[in-house]
């Protein structure tokens, strides 16, 4: 059967880097270490291990860096070759059940007992074992070459606690957008955000929407203010609950009048513009979904002293000035991933709530495009430009009866 695989290849890494840096991301693609080859299905683990034909699966961030030679050298550690990407995905299990993939490569599915004390807690994502036990490295499917991932038809293998039956009312592109809502989740709930504060989310990419959307669901923002590049993304973004939605550039400006802040130098230094500097005040919180230098630089200018930045986009090598940091005493946050909790008293799991906002908020809308896998250079071109070509989630459809890119 046919997939994708990506292969440990330095020449065709360091070629893909050059040409998504020049031409633009996923534009490397076709010189890169991706391609289309015959799969045999991986080989079932373990007794509580299911096999599972992918129906959709998406194109994250996070694909989009490694292929474009961009992710850190961090995951060097963490991941297996060759690997078969695809880590958020709906897809049929052979007793015919529909599940979306929790794909989190945590303790029990790797057999480690007793689990380390972050899976003890229910939090997975901090699994301090993904380098380990009877399965070779990989922090989630898509990533590990023992696994397979969504990029194939000839599937993957998922545990029994990775699998998440799909209700009977959700689309399989409602459900497709669950794994990124699920890691929005953590991440809106992770911020800490009390009753009457003031947020600020940067980005209105899938990430950046599904934070806004579980932001508004699950905690009680005073004002919640979002930054959004495009046209299409800041109608989303006021569709899925912002009070306010601006051009990035000038998102510093209404937290300014929000927080009612003066502005440390913006107006007397040439060549500045007038409300773009260090804020006095700010955001109580500020949601960082793009996670580049330029976005870190913004959310330290734009958060009030002691409030708190959360990180959420991934990041790589940045070059960041820290002294914000240092000198108001804010708190910088990563969120990654998912696992357990505690909303209203309760301990929840983070995909059944992910499921809850996907419903409210008819999620599967934000999937823009689909294409077949043979037509993959175009898909992932396609996901690098997704703002500027009006779209939000692009995917791989494996469905039989799909064909071609839906605009």
């Amino acid at each position: 059967m046919r997939g994708l695989l990506f292969e440990r290849n330095l020449p065709r890494f360091a070629a893909s880097r050059l040409l998504s840096g020049l031409s633009g991301s996923g534009k490397g693609t076709a010189v890169g270490p991706l391609r289309l080859t015959d799969l045999d299905p991986p080989e079932l683990p373990g007794p509580d291990w299911h096999r599972v034909r992918p129906l959709l699966a998406g194109i994250c961030g996070s694909d989009l860096a490694t292929l474009d030679g961009r992710s850190s050298r961090y995951f060097e550690e963490i991941v297996s070759f060759p690997f078969v990407p695809g880590h958020e995905i709906v897809g049929v299990t052979e007793d015919d059940r529909r599940v979306v993939i929790e794909p989190v490569i945590s303790c029990i599915p790797r057999g480690i007992t007793p689990p380390c004390p972050a899976c003890a807690e229910g939090r997975t994502g901090g699994c301090e074992r993904i380098g380990f036990g009877h399965l070779a490295p990989g922090l989630q499917i898509g990533f590990c070459c023992d696994t397979g991932g969504g990029w194939s038809a000839a599937g993957l293998v998922a545990h029994d606690v990775q699998l998440h039956p799909v209700p009977e009312g959700l689309t399989d592109e409602d459900a497709v957008m669950v794994e990124p809502t699920a890691c929005a989740v953590h991440a809106a709930l992770a911020a800490g955000i009390e009753p009457g504060e003031t947020v600020a989310v940067l980005g209105a990419g899938t990430l950046g929407l599904t934070t806004i959307a579980a932001i508004r669901r699950l905690t009680s923002p005073g004002t919640l203010l979002a930054g959004a590049k495009h046209p299409h993304q800041r109608t989303l973004a006021a569709e899925l609950g912002a009070d306010e939605v601006l051009p990035p550039d000038q998102l510093p400006r209404a937290v300014r009048r929000q927080a009612r802040s003066l502005s440390l130098g913006a107006s007397t230094r040439a060549g500045r513009t007038p409300g773009a500097g260090q804020l006095t005040g700010g955001a109580d919180v500020v949601v960082d979904c793009v996670g580049n230098a330029e976005s870190l630089r913004q959310a330290l200018a734009m958060v009030r002293p002691r409030g708190r930045v959360v990180l959420v986009g991934m990041p790589g090598k940045v070059s960041v000035d820290l002294a914000s940091l240092w000198h108001r005493e804010v708190t910088l946050a990563g969120a990654y991933a998912y696992g357990t909790e505690t909303v209203g008293g309760r301990t929840r799991r983070t995909f059944d709530l992910a499921f809850e906002v996907v419903a409210a908020n008819q999620l599967g809308r934000l999937v823009s495009a689909r294409y077949p896998l043979e037509r993959f250079e175009e898909a992932v071109a396609h996901a690098g430009a997704a703002g500027r070509r009006g779209a939000v989630k692009v995917v791989f459809d494996l469905r039989p009866t799909r064909k071609g890119p839906a605009r």
